[in-house]
């Protein structure tokens, strides 16, 4: 890489630290709030629709994503616009969850949604579904922060181990003192940085290019393809054929915005499943034109490189050739001038704050709500309860941060692999929710019989069935799950619920359907075709 490319000027560091002096008194001031485990883990149930969905999509914008989308459209082989088409999923992805799932963990007034497990089934179920969960996303999270050092070391020359304290000690920080209203704020603060900055690249990218019709026109038509329905992803290596990306992405999506402790928790913040609902609609609709800046931002660094060749010498060289990952932050800083290059580090911090931040105060309360609380059996002071909800937060910000120090020799195979291990568990996990939802017959022993075989079905495809997607491995693993689940019932009967959870069970209880909740699953429908429609004119 080129010397002025490791060189921040003064102001560049003034616009950082700014930032980052913002982000922590803001959790201080936000902490002020705080009086039980309700506001620090849910916020009182007090936030509106719009903060939640904005901090949502800040999670799911991660660095990987700012970095990698951008490098997928412009390098990879096989790639380009294709990857929109993964976008397709979740508008349908939010339409059944606002229908069938999130508002039934908001009648039940969770902080660990695992507790709904525990209701239908048994504590055993809530502690394996929840167990699997801390150890998942802290192991991804340990390599995000290993990812987002390695980015922060190459751009700054801080080294690698203070780029990691950096990173780690400013986010458990705020985090630590502002809660999940912390994260939320402080998430809708740095989507709003991130989408101007992408915004003033892409625009940069333009102006250089000639203008928009220049742009387009100098990139490779096989890359401006959006839709490929020339495979299916069974037997033909085509992992991102249009059907896996759109049914495969379906069950990933239902599982990770409905099934996972990160994404749900802060749907319930919300006053009420209405305004639930009305986050997930936000979601649904704003999340692909996110998507499709940061893919616009690759259309123009693809085109950027092709008319300045030398431009990818300047990435650091690696086995395989240039770190084409580092495209965009080595394009800021050639090309924008001093203090919009800092505000463009902030918004790589933010990508990666918004998505660690969640994260871990999910980690804090599962562990609290599925293994610490139930230990105790009396009340804690409320003062208490915010005390030990800080340090368990405090202590997986540190094993989190302690782990990334040991992921290097594996960290570029799971950087690579990250989806495909969360698609190892996605559909199994959503099963096990769906049979607690709409089955009484299935037992606590029967689930996880299923969670563990549909696993483990996936774990043979990856390694026998290279030529198969691995966006298959999610509607496959809860196929899988389910059936197991109801072979494994019929074997061994196991004891079914109380009389008392029954209700929890029954999938008639569900509320009838409110008139936003069929206009806005209309509107997401046709959200869905609008889109479609304008991808396949690409």
């Amino acid at each position: 890489m080129s010397e002025h490319t490791h060189t921040l000027a003064t102001l560049d560091w003034l616009v950082i630290g700014g930032y980052l002096c913002a982000i922590l008194g803001l959790a201080f001031w936000l902490a002020r709030s705080q009086h039980d485990r309700i506001d620090y883990f849910v916020a009182g149930r007090r936030i509106g629709a719009w903060p939640v969905a904005l901090s949502v999509m800040a999670t799911q914008c991660s660095t990987n994503s700012i970095l990698g989308a951008p490098a997928f459209v412009a390098f990879a082989a096989g790639g380009g616009l294709v990857w929109l088409q993964y976008e397709l999923a979740v508008p349908l992805a939010m339409i059944v969850l606002m229908l069938f799932i999130l508002p039934r963990f908001h009648s039940l007034q969770l902080l660990s949604i695992y507790g709904f497990l525990e209701q239908r089934f048994d504590t055993r179920t809530r502690r394996v579904l929840s167990g699997l969960f801390l150890f998942v996303r802290a192991f991804a999270t340990a390599v995000t922060v290993y990812g987002v050092a390695l980015v922060i070391d190459l751009i700054t020359g801080l080294g690698f181990v203070t780029s990691v304290l950096l990173l780690g000690a400013f986010t458990v920080l705020y985090d630590c003192m502002g809660g999940i209203r912390g994260v939320i704020y402080s998430d809708v603060l740095q989507l709003l940085i991130l989408t101007a900055v992408l915004a003033l690249v892409l625009y940069t990218l333009v102006v250089d290019a000639g203008g928009a019709a220049a742009l387009l026109d100098s990139f490779q038509p096989e890359r401006r393809r959006a839709l490929d329905f020339g495979g299916l992803g069974i037997a033909d290596g085509q992992t991102f054929g249009f059907w896996p990306m759109l049914l495969g992405g379906l069950f990933l999506y239902v599982s990770y915005y409905g099934c996972d402790q990160s994404q749900v928790q802060r749907m319930l913040c919300t006053e009420n499943a209405r305004e639930t609902n009305r986050a997930l609609f936000i979601n649904g609709l704003l999340r692909f034109p996110l998507v499709a800046l940061y893919c616009a931002v690759g259309v123009g660094i693809g085109v950027y490189a092709l008319n300045n060749p030398g431009f990818l010498g300047q990435l650091p060289a690696t086995e395989t050739g240039p770190e084409v990952n580092l495209a965009v932050p080595v394009y800021m800083m050639s090309s924008l001038p001093a203090g919009v290059v800092g505000l463009g580090l902030v918004a790589l911090f933010a990508a990666a704050m918004s998505s660690l931040d969640s994260v871990i105060n999910s980690l804090s309360a599962s562990t609290m709500e599925d293994f610490i609380r139930p230990l105790r059996k009396n009340e804690w002071p409320e003062h208490q309860d915010i005390w030990w909800s800080r340090a368990v937060t405090a202590g997986w910000g540190g094993i989190t941060v302690g782990m990334s120090f040991f992921v290097g020799d594996i960290a570029p195979t799971v950087l690579e692999a990250i989806n495909k291990i969360g698609s190892l568990a996605n559909g199994p996990v959503l099963a096990v929710f769906v049979l607690g939802f709409c089955s009484r017959s299935i037992s606590g022993t029967g689930a996880i019989t299923g969670l563990l075989l549909g696993m483990l079905c996936n774990g043979l495809c990856w390694l026998y069935l290279p030529d198969l997607s691995w966006l298959w491995w999610n509607p496959i693993g809860f196929a899988v799950a389910v059936i197991a689940a109801g072979a494994c019932q019929r074997l061994m009967p196991g004891r079914l619920p109380s009389a008392s959870h029954e209700g929890v069970t029954d999938a008639t209880d569900l509320p009838s359907l409110a008139p936003s909740q069929r206009r806005w699953s209309g509107l997401l429908a046709l959200w869905f075709f609008v889109l479609l429609a304008a991808l396949s004119v690409l």
